[in-house]
Formats: structure tokens, sequence, C-alpha cells
């Protein structure tokens, strides 16, 4: 055993004993965190607005504190980007962080001095309790290679933006650079697909043994590699490795096709980070969920699935939640954020200790690939194509296509015409690019050749009500949804 890996078993257990430690006395926690969280920003412009000083548990706060989505929060974000302090939380923000909106466009997420920390703790972490768990560390002796967004980062006059994975890019601990794959060089790539195949130059002749990104990413590297090496798979390229981190999007629809292109079944570990804050990881290889960070300064709220969509927005703490019931998420940070809406639908599958898996998203979407496509802007993308073309459509859904029977994944736009037109082509790219500028992330699997242009399928005249009525739902106010993340809907269309 290498001196690296004896000091991370003896670091592991110190780390994940306390971590443990925490969920035994996690509803404390979270009420001592969320008093603290308080009385730093009483004196914020959120702060004042709130009454931050005369709220003195969690019943106060909600009777004080409305839920936030980014509508709500933007006019603050707006000032802090105008170079105002302590609005959201004390002093500025040291980054904002850039992701794709609803309304909005695109969203600009406050990290600050004080969280920026707890997003690289939560990646050790998980780690971490791998190490502690399997007591394997083959993997700290070798390369590693995290997959991820540019380090080049913009101003809004003195904050830095970027995206979350660029940031963090910049706060890596130093003792991981000397194994640590890309170069910077090679990370500044904008263009998907070139950066890609200077990664495989860089890695092909290294001894990897762990390799992070999100699944699709994932899939196009190992097939990049077998391409430029020769070798039948990515374990003969690699035979030390032996672990793959991953995050941001649902891997059961890719887990086969990565097993094909490693060549071998090896260990893996899911992370739920997100810009709002890193909100669990897997803890343990061979149970359901993953562990709620009760380590980073988030006090977490909970709003029965079925509620919110009621509009009965009724928040709860942790200490009242149940297992397997859909909760919408909201956080509060010392980031700045407020009882906010960061989308994600989550259930509890343990108590002892708290683990979740995330069960959706609060509206209707598509994450197929990374890139949370949202109904809001397939709807709008439909109207401009519908204005621009003279188009009469009677019904539409759109769908992943995940495994193409040949060439790249894409989103399928099934349309049922009034009047089928004679430019389908032109119609589907016209599709594609408006998307493209609606949404960064759908846009950066484009250029990254990640995934095909959008395609069209034109349906009959009544598929729409075929299917309804082979559902038992034709009628009323039953609809097809407008967008979904799998291929339920549209399979049983095309089967009509």
């Amino acid at each position: 055993m290498s001196i690296k890996s004896f000091i991370a078993k003896q670091w592991a257990s110190f780390v994940v004993n306390k971590i443990y430690k925490q969920h035994s006395n996690a509803l404390e926690l979270q009420r001592v965190l969320l008093q603290l969280l308080v009385e730093t920003a009483q004196n914020t412009a959120f702060g004042k607005a709130h009454q931050f000083s005369t709220i003195k548990d969690y019943e106060d706060f909600k009777a004080q504190v409305p839920i936030y989505d980014y509508e709500k929060i933007k006019a603050y974000i707006e000032q802090i980007k105008e170079g105002k302090e302590n609005i959201l939380w004390p002093g500025l923000p040291i980054y904002f962080a850039k992701t794709s909106g609803t309304t909005s466009g695109e969203k600009y997420i406050p990290i600050t001095k004080d969280s920026i920390g707890h997003h690289i703790a939560a990646a050790r972490n998980a780690l971490f309790h791998y190490i502690y768990e399997t007591g394997r560390t083959k993997f700290i002796d070798g390369k590693m290679i995290f997959l991820q967004g540019s380090p080049v980062l913009e101003k809004i006059n003195t904050i830095s933006v970027g995206r979350l994975s660029g940031i963090v890019y910049h706060h890596v601990p130093a003792y991981l650079h000397k194994n640590r794959k890309p170069s910077y060089e090679t990370n500044c790539i904008e263009d998907w697909e070139e950066k890609v195949d200077q990664i495989v130059e860089e890695t092909k002749q290294e001894d990897m043994r762990l390799i992070s990104g999100i699944p699709p990413w994932l899939v196009m590297y190992f097939e990049k590699l077998i391409q430029h090496s020769n070798q039948k798979n990515v374990k003969d390229l690699f035979p030390n490795l032996s672990l793959i981190v991953y995050g941001g999007v649902n891997y059961q629809p890719y887990q086969n096709k990565i097993k094909q292109l490693l060549g071998a079944t090896i260990d893996s570990i899911e992370t739920y980070p997100a810009s709002e804050g890193f909100i669990a990881y897997q803890d343990v290889q061979n149970k359901e969920g993953l562990l709620l960070n009760l380590d980073a300064y988030i006090f977490y709220e909970f709003i029965e699935l079925d509620k919110y969509n009621k509009n009965k927005m009724e928040r709860i703490s942790l200490a009242d939640v149940k297992l397997d019931v859909n909760y919408v998420l909201l956080v509060t940070t010392n980031a700045g954020l407020w009882s906010y809406l960061i989308g994600d639908v989550v259930q509890f599958v343990s108590l002892k200790p708290y683990r979740i898996k995330v069960s959706g998203r609060t509206s209707q979407f598509i994450s197929a690939f990374g890139e949370h496509v949202i109904v809001e802007e397939i709807d709008s993308v439909m109207q401009q194509c519908i204005e621009h073309f003279q188009l009469s459509v009677n019904e539409f859904t759109v769908a992943p296509q995940i495994n193409p029977t040949k060439g790249l994944p894409y989103h399928e736009w099934l349309i049922e015409w009034t009047n089928t037109p004679n430019n389908i082509a032109a119609i589907a790219n016209y599709i594609d690019t408006k998307l493209q500028e609606k949404n960064i992330y759908y846009k950066d699997l484009r250029s990254g050749n990640i995934i095909a242009e959008a395609k069209i399928t034109s349906l009959h005249q009544g598929a729409f009500n075929n299917y309804l009525s082979k559902i038992g739902k034709l009628g009323g106010q039953n609809k097809v949804a407008r967008v979904r993340n799998d291929r339920n809907v549209a399979d049983q269309i095309m089967d009509n």
C-alpha cells in the first residue's frame, strides 16, 4: 500500500464517521443551521425586507420568507450584478454559476466564498465514503480524468461567471493536480468534439484509474478512445481503471452502453451536484439512494408534489419527511438563496441515515443528455416555427431517442399536421436552431456533436386521438404530455 493510500484510508475513516454522526443528530443540526444563516444575513437587503431579526424558529421563517424561484429572486440578482453589496448575503458573491433558465433565459446563481468550499468537499467526501466502505484505493495512485466545462470565466463587474464545472476547476485541491487530466489548455477548448479528441490524445497512453463526467460525455469519450487506440474496449487500454463517477443525468439508459464500451463492470459513484449546492452523493455501493449532504450549510425544505401541483405550498423541514413520497426540494444556503425552488423532485429511500433519489422535475422536461429542456422552451420554439413557416399543427410531443439504429442520439418531434408540409428538413433545422438559442445546455450538446439535430416524425391524421382512445383518456381535459424524458408516450403513439 502506498503512503497516499494509507493516508486516504485514515482520513476517510475520520470524515465518514463524522458525517454519519451528523446524520444521527440531523434535526438539531438543521435547526441550528437555519438560525445561523438567518442571523448572518439579517443586515442584508433581503434580511431587512423579511425581518430576519425577528425570526426565532422555523415557523417564523416560513411565515416571513415566501418560496422563491428564480423569477422572484431575479430582482435581487440584478442588484448584485450591478455591483451592490449585502443584497442576499454579506458582501458580494465571488462567482455566478450560469445555467439555463425557464422563462428567464440564462440564470445567474450566486456562489460565495462561504459556499464554494462545500462544492469541493462534497465531491471529496463521496470518494472517502467509497474508500471507507470498500477499502479500495487503487485509483489514488494513477491518473484521474474529469470531463467538465471550460474553466475560462467571464466577468460581470468584479464577479466571475461560468458553468459550475468550470468554476470548480479553479478549486480542485493542489494534491490532485499532478494526477489530474486533461491539461488546463485542453479544458479551455470550447468545441466539445475537438476537446474530446485532445483529451483522448492526452490520456490514451496514461494509467487512467478514475474517470468522472455525465453519462453521455463518458460514452463519447469511450467511443473515441476505442477508435483512436485500436483496442476492443476501454479496459484493454486502461487495465487499472477502477472507478467511474457520474451525475447530472439518469445513468440507467447509458448503463449497458457504458458497460459494453468498458468491456467490464467496474465500481461507480453517483453524485447530485447543482449550482445551488451539492445536494447528495452515493455513500454505499449496494443500497439505493444518495446520502443527503448535511455538511454543506444547506437548510432543506420540502413540499409534497401532489400538494405542489394543487398550488398548496405547505413546506416542511427534514423533521417531517416520510419514505417514498415525492417532494419538491427547496434550499436555503450560505450563497444567499432563501427557500429557493431548484426544480427537482426527490424521494427519501432511507431516514437513518437520510438518503434520497431524484424522481423528477417540477415541470415537464427532457434531460436525457443533461440538457434540461423544459416544456416552456418546447412550446415557444414550436410557436415560432408555426409563425415562421405558416404551418398548421394539430398536436405534437417531443421525446429523446437515446439509442437510434444508427448515428447519434437526438430529440424526436412527433408532429400531427393538418396539412403535411413538403419542407420537413428545413423545419427540423429551424426547430433545432431556435432550441439552441433558448437553451445553452442543448447548444453545448449540439455544438459538441454529442447529439444530432432534432428530427421530425410526421404522424397521420388522428394519431394522438387514437392513442388517447386506446389508453381510455380521449375527451375532456385529457391531453398528451408535450414533452417527456422517456419514450413511453412516443413509442405508444408510434405503435398506433
